[in-house]
């Protein structure tokens, strides 16, 4: 049956983040139960909370970076049992037969994949909430295994901000002998400097503000670049098969682009919109450079970075908060004052 459980929500655009009693749905026969331990706190969360894309539904409880223990399945589940240390991230639920669905693609769902949070269930039509609250209902296609090794409230935004880079470094085959340089040092951003370094790549950070060389080397970085000093930038010319863009707002691409090599790519997986300044067109035809996109990545991906982490030991950094300080936390992450990923301790949910 439908349970009756509490969380932190959004009540409005403009409204602070507050206590709220909702209903979970109702289990399915492939559903996995689970009591939610620690949520990361994703820029994104922030967006949806304040409309910031224009799609908001309300009330709306964020959160996708979901860590906790099993505590029911249905009756089709074989692959968790109770007990076991799960995660959920960005999706809960595609259509499974569409194209990108078996390529196990599902964040391309052709007909749209269903969100944790801010979104409509595909089956009951009612709304998805995510993990700023005690308990989350999924189907047991969108729950991941966590290696025991790794300290879980590290591990929680591995869900978004990890996946989100580890699946372009693997799309575009990054490797030993991959140059690979990281635009931003963020949630997203001290992310990709790990994975790249871990999967063996010489890794570049871009920045605009000095002062982070300390941090960025011990997160992986081999070299550091001002990109406001011209004479920085114009040493590594050509030089970067694979530029990841973390940055969360409209920003110029076009100093970045000759710093490509022949058949290079910067991949976008920060921001969403418009471009302004227009990309120069002349530097991606002369050198066959391309600019993409990126968005999170597959269940199966996902679950290939959760072990690589496992393997090579890798989480986040993380400074955790307790529920009642989430517009606080808020308000320091628009002045990125965090190093990197608030994770709010859901332990703390009924204090």
């Amino acid at each position: 049956m439908a349970k009756n459980i509490i969380g932190y929500a959004a009540r409005s655009a403009t409204s602070a983040i507050e206590l709220f009693q909702f209903q979970r749905r109702d289990s399915r026969a492939n559903d996995v139960e689970i009591k939610i331990l620690y949520c990361g706190v994703c820029h994104s969360d922030l967006h949806q909370a304040r409309n910031d894309w224009g799609n908001s539904l309300y009330p709306m409880v964020p959160g996708h970076e979901i860590v906790g223990k099993v505590i029911s399945v249905g009756s089709a589940v074989s692959k968790f049992t109770t007990g076991d240390t799960v995660g959920v991230g960005c999706m809960v639920d595609s259509c499974q037969v569409c194209s990108a669905c078996e390529k196990g693609l599902e964040q391309y769902c052709e007909s749209q994949t269903t969100l944790t949070y801010n979104d409509i269930d595909r089956h009951d039509k009612q709304p998805t909430f995510g993990g700023y609250s005690e308990t989350i209902v999924v189907s047991d296609k969108f729950v991941l295994n966590i290696p025991e090794s790794l300290n879980l409230e590290a591990v929680a935004p591995l869900l978004c901000a990890g996946i989100t880079t580890w699946s372009p470094l693997r799309h575009w085959k990054v490797g030993k002998d991959s140059k690979v340089a990281v635009i931003g040092l963020g949630g997203l951003g001290h992310m990709a400097l790990k994975l790249a370094k871990a999967l063996g790549a010489h890794v570049t950070l871009f920045t605009r503000s000095e002062g982070k060389e300390a941090d960025a080397r011990r997160l992986g970085a081999d070299e550091i670049v001002l990109s406001t000093n011209e004479a920085e930038m114009e040493s590594v010319k050509g030089k970067f098969d694979l530029i990841i863009d973390t940055v969360p707002y409209i920003h110029d691409l076009n100093p970045y682009i000759p710093t490509l090599s022949l058949n290079g790519t910067l991949v976008l997986v920060g921001y969403l919109g418009g471009l302004e300044p227009a990309l120069n067109t002349m530097p991606l035809i002369l050198g066959r450079k391309a600019v993409a996109g990126s968005l999170i990545g597959g269940i199966a991906e996902t679950q290939e970075m959760l072990d690589f982490c496992g393997e090579h030991n890798i989480t986040s950094d993380v400074e955790m908060i307790k529920m009642q300080d989430i517009n606080e936390a808020y308000e320091r992450m628009l002045k990125s004052d965090v190093k990197y990923r608030f994770v709010i301790d859901m332990a703390t949910l009924k204090a």
